[in-house]
């Protein structure tokens, strides 16, 4: 019911050389954001993750084959990288829920009290 995905931040292009072909015009750099959806609510969460990728020989870069350039390099984009703010968006089932619930609750509040009787 509940589903997670990630959404891309910002790709960028590094002229670093890959740890598997040597090719320094390659590698891509991807930040992505989390974000989650279900029946009542939208939301943008803080977790922020990366992946870099060689284009010229078609492999994932993990952090375990990193050079110290790389490091350094991936370190920068993350201080400039600016993520979304967290948020929370209600979906209509949910406000259905909240008004519904908010009538129940004045309606019992004002039957104990005796403003209203049956």
């Amino acid at each position: 019911m509940s589903s997670s995905r990630f959404f891309t931040l910002k790709e960028a292009r590094l002229s670093n050389n890959c740890p598997e072909c040597y090719s320094n015009d390659g590698i891509e750099l991807t930040f992505k954001q989390k974000f989650i959806e279900n029946a009542f609510y939208k939301a943008i969460t803080n977790e922020v993750v990366n992946e870099m990728h060689c284009m010229n020989c078609n492999t994932q870069i993990f952090p375990i084959q990193w050079t110290d350039d790389i490091e350094r390099v991936v370190e920068y984009q993350k201080r400039a990288l600016q993520p979304k703010p967290k948020s929370i968006k209600l979906k209509p089932l949910a406000w259905v829920i909240i008004i519904v619930d908010l009538l129940l609750l004045v309606g019992i509040v004002l039957f104990s009290t005796g403003v209203i009787s049956f």
